[in-house]
């Protein structure tokens, strides 16, 4: 069942509530079994351990869901880390956005890009110099972004694949080869 492009009504992008943990943890499964991956055990026990693991990491994880209605259809993580200090910032921090997943009949329609990008907001009232977004390069469904203000390359010019973009406020971009695309968003701290 295709979900149809959906309205703003029908749609939420919002922090998860605890009463939902449940449900993610089911689309991590479901993400999993999607994949091939066999030999889970007990998707019961699977939730239990999902949904503990969520309040123990609460402080340093936290999830942002997609609804629809009152299903929870995708979902993405920040992770913040505490960063080795410097004189001059003595409090650092770094995020990392992980498991974004959004269910397949709902795909094509702007969520993901919509769901991450709600995740780097809060990333930004959460304060850390910057936040990482890793894709497999040459996944199919994730493609690089192109920050504004960056022209594209010309026409029949080489362009090297790009693993890493050090994304910065001013629009400047520099890239490195590799096997994984790593966008580091600078939040200006």
């Amino acid at each position: 069942m295709r979900i149809p492009h959906c309205s703003e009504e029908n749609i939420s992008i919002r922090p998860a509530r605890p009463d939902e943990l449940a449900a993610v943890a089911g689309l991590r499964w479901e993400w999993l079994v999607e994949n091939g991956s066999q030999g889970l055990g007990e998707p019961e026990d699977f939730v239990r351990h999902f949904v503990a693991w969520a309040g123990e990491n609460a402080r340093t994880h936290r999830c942002t869901v997609v609804v629809r209605g009152d299903r929870v259809i995708g979902m993405a993580w920040l992770a913040v880390v505490q960063r080795v200090p410097t004189p001059r910032s003595p409090r650092r921090a770094s995020g990392d956005v992980q498991c974004v997943y959004v269910v397949p009949e709902a795909r094509d329609g702007g969520l993901g890009g919509r769901l991450v990008r709600a995740v780097l907001d809060g990333a930004r009232e959460l304060g850390p110099e910057r936040v990482t977004v890793l894709q497999p390069a040459g996944h199919p469904r994730l493609r690089p972004q192109r920050p504004r203000g960056v022209a594209p390359a010309a026409p029949g010019a080489a362009r090297p694949r790009v693993s890493r973009m050090i994304l910065r406020p001013s629009g400047g971009i520099a890239g490195e080869r590799g096997g994984v695309v790593r966008c580091w968003i600078r939040t200006g701290h």
